[in-house]
């Protein structure tokens, strides 16, 4: 380190001195930091030497102040951290190729030369790890380096202020046509009825900036703060917050979500600055002189304050330790704390995973969120509403039980793979889409839809006065015994309707449906024991969950493009359904397309899991409770009855086992990512067990069976006292 002090030319503009002494600071190690590689030591230690030796520290300062006045500031400040206007998709091809080939660096900007400094991708973890005391002294021992005579003054200062103010002005322009975009004012119609906040900003910055360039330039005495602009700023905020909960029942894209959070970082960024170049002191109110003003931007020293030197550690020699040092200033803290996020940003601006975290956030919020209402329509509040659910049920399972009966008269056909998998999905979308279109509810369907409705009841009460653990509780209790209910009205009618037309071709025919290589086949598919049965019903309940995402997707997307006022703009529909017809088609497909796409998409996948395993060689194949359970009656019909008992019970064990994985696996990751999404951390798990448990107890039958009739709120107080 001190080598590399002795080397420096103070009116040198090569950056690769200042590299060299970085590596000096940075740790040699990653994640673990030993005591003689501690980044705050080494910051210390160069504190120290620079404190010991002027000559150096000025040469240390002249040398910064020149690459400073060497380079442009600008872009550091109003794009680094902040998503381009690329768009989404663009970006993230962006990211992905400089990944592996990064752009060309260009030393006159400053941005690129931190790209040579700090070009490790954790250097921002030990920088943050350093207290902002010890940066605070090292700036402060370069910065009141006391100069030779002869030294002619830098304009660091002058150079860093303007390129704060430049970037104000390009952030404000970019915030003010980002708010005029055409998707953001056709997601919130009504900014158009005033004067829009994104404009009025753009105006009142240019107001402030230049009243700031004739205070610089000495022909006022004093600039005009910033308090009308920061208003205006905070009133596109509340812009960006409407239309994010507008999006809720309305819909969101890709395209939005990102314009929103690009919206949303300029606006920050713009405030962060306005902070840092504010003339006026904190604590007083009061108007400081210019020399002052610019020494706050003179490497993040204010008011040329002198921090405690350090000192030997005592019980540790060779180590150095601050001296209790002054609290730093808000305007201190908010410089380093800019600095720390513009270094992070720096460094992982290249991660795709920060972009698909930022903008798929808002996006996943709003997919779970029209699943979470459409997991209403899958929970029984009574009795009554159980045996309505039972019907359904049962109507999904005679269906599936003829869905049964096509794909085993599919499998006889011997064709080719790609065919096969063609028709096995074709017989399970249209199948499943028929059972949607006939309101009948399949059980594995369930777990993905109210998993988002119970994250959505957490996300409700957590926004309160907490978590009601007893509500939350009934609400799970509502959700096992409608879903148990719709597990029995499934496997209850597949197998006797798969039972009947087996013994139906038997009879009609005098040969049975499969042979009875063929029977011991499907029973060895639902073979709990013997074989990865329970593996391919946890591929099933992966499918399940991303089918509930599809459906979810398209119930946002029909929100967000107006699908049924689309469907009624059809010219030709309209000649041939009439007006009243095509609404009541374009009411129905906006109301279902997440519905019909996730059903067919469902069957899709699993019509094509098996085959794509097969020619790939990957032992992936889907176990489902209801057609394992029609397959069962099959196999049952094929062997004329000829099982034991252990048989029996082994295939039994085996359908009830893979109903339970395909539930298990669709519930949790549903539940995941709809936590996730909401940024949900439940803790509480024992309490709500323990919930479940007293609820058992005290009604074991209303547990299971639900109360008799519907439990009606307690009346409004404030309507019970308007009646009065």
């Amino acid at each position: 380190m001190l080598a590399t002090l002795e080397r420096i030319d103070p009116y040198s503009d090569n950056i690769d001195l200042l590299v060299e002494l970085v590596c000096h600071l940075r740790p040699s190690q990653r994640w673990v930091w030993q005591d003689a590689d501690d980044p705050a030591q080494a910051v210390r230690t160069l504190t120290q030497l620079l404190k010991g030796n002027p000559g150096q520290a000025w040469s240390l300062r002249r040398y910064i102040t020149t690459l400073l006045e060497k380079r442009r500031h600008t872009s550091l400040y109003s794009d680094i951290g902040i998503l381009s206007n690329d768009g989404f998709v663009t970006e993230l091809k962006g990211r992905i190729t400089y990944r592996f080939l990064p752009p060309a660096l260009d030393d006159l900007y400053l941005s690129d030369a931190l790209d040579q400094v700090l070009y490790r991708e954790d250097d921002f973890e030990w920088i943050r790890a350093v207290p902002d005391a010890d940066w605070m002294q090292l700036f402060d021992v370069i910065a009141n380096a006391p100069p030779p005579e002869d030294h002619a003054p830098g304009r660091a200062r002058v150079v860093t202020l303007k390129g704060l103010l430049d970037a104000i002005r390009t952030l404000s322009c970019r915030i003010c046509a980002l708010g005029l975009e055409p998707r953001l004012v056709h997601s919130y119609s009504q900014i158009e009825n005033f004067d829009s906040p994104f404009l009025m900003q753009n105006i009142e910055a240019n107001r402030y900036l230049d009243e700031y360039a004739r205070y610089l330039g000495g022909e006022r005495a004093l600039p005009d703060d910033a308090r009308h602009l920061l208003v205006m700023l905070d009133q596109c905020e509340d812009v960006v917050l409407k239309i994010r909960r507008l999006a809720l029942s309305n819909g969101t894209s890709i395209a939005l979500t990102y314009l929103l959070v690009a919206v949303q970082q300029s606006i920050d960024r713009l405030q962060k600055l306005l902070f840092l170049v504010d003339v006026t002191d904190e604590q007083s109110s009061t108007p400081v002189p210019i020399p002052a003003a610019l020494e706050v931007m003179d490497e993040l020293v204010v008011d040329g304050e002198v921090l405690a030197p350090v000192v030997p550690v005592a019980d540790k020699p060779g180590q150095l330790a601050p001296l209790e040092a002054p609290l730093l200033s808000p305007r201190q803290r908010a410089a380093i704390a800019l600095a720390e996020e513009l270094i992070e940003a720096h460094n992982t601006k290249y991660q795709v995973s920060g972009l698909v975290r930022d903008n798929v956030h808002l996006l996943a919020r709003n997919v779970t969120e029209n699943a979470s209402r459409t997991g209403e329509h899958y929970i029984a509040e009574d009795r009554k509403d159980l045996r309505r659910m039972l019907w359904s049920s049962s109507g999904a399972g005679f269906i599936v039980g003829f869905m049964a009966l096509v794909k085993i008269l599919m499998g006889y056909l011997r064709m080719p793979p790609l065919i096969e998998a063609f028709l096995f999905s074709m017989n399970y979308s249209f199948g499943f889409v028929l059972i949607h279109m006939l309101h009948f509810t399949v059980a594995t369907k369930q777990p993905a839809m109210t998993a988002q409705r119970i994250a959505a009841s957490l996300h409700r009460s957590a926004s309160g006065r907490g978590i009601d653990v007893d509500k939350l509780a009934e609400l799970v209790n509502k959700v096992f015994r409608t879903q148990m209910v719709a597990v029995l009205g499934n496997v209850l009618v597949a197998f006797p309707v798969a039972w009947g037309i087996a013994e139906g071709v038997r009879w009609y025919t005098g040969h049975h449906l499969v042979d009875p290589i063929k029977a011991l086949h499907l029973l060895n598919d639902i073979d709990p024991l013997h074989s990865p049965a329970l593996f391919y019903a946890a591929v099933a309940g992966v499918w399940l969950f991303v089918a509930g995402l599809i459906s979810g997707y398209y119930d946002n997307k029909a929100l967000y493009t107006r699908m049924g006022q689309r469907v009624q703009q059809i010219r030709g529909l309209r000649r041939l359904l009439g007006a009243e017809r095509l609404a009541r088609l374009g009411g129905y497909v906006e109301d279902n397309l997440g519905g019909l796409m996730g059903n067919f998409f469902f069957g899709i996948l699993l019509g094509t899991t098996g085959t794509v395993g097969f020619l790939l060689g990957l032992p992936i194949d889907i176990r489902h409770i209801t057609f394992s359970a029609a397959n069962f009656a099959t196999a049952l019909v094929a062997l004329d009855y000829g099982m034991s008992w252990a048989q029996i019970g082994n295939a039994a064990a085996g359908v009830l086992l893979i109903g339970t994985v395909n539930l298990l696996v669709s519930f949790g990751l549903a539940l995941w990512v709809a936590l996730r999404a909401r940024n949900i951390q439940f803790k509480r798990w024992i309490l709500l067990v323990q919930a479940l448990g007293r609820r058992f107890a005290y009604s074991p039958v209303e547990f299971f069976l639900g109360p008799r009739h519907r439990q009606l709120p307690p009346p409004d107080t404030v309507s019970s006292r308007g009646s009065k």
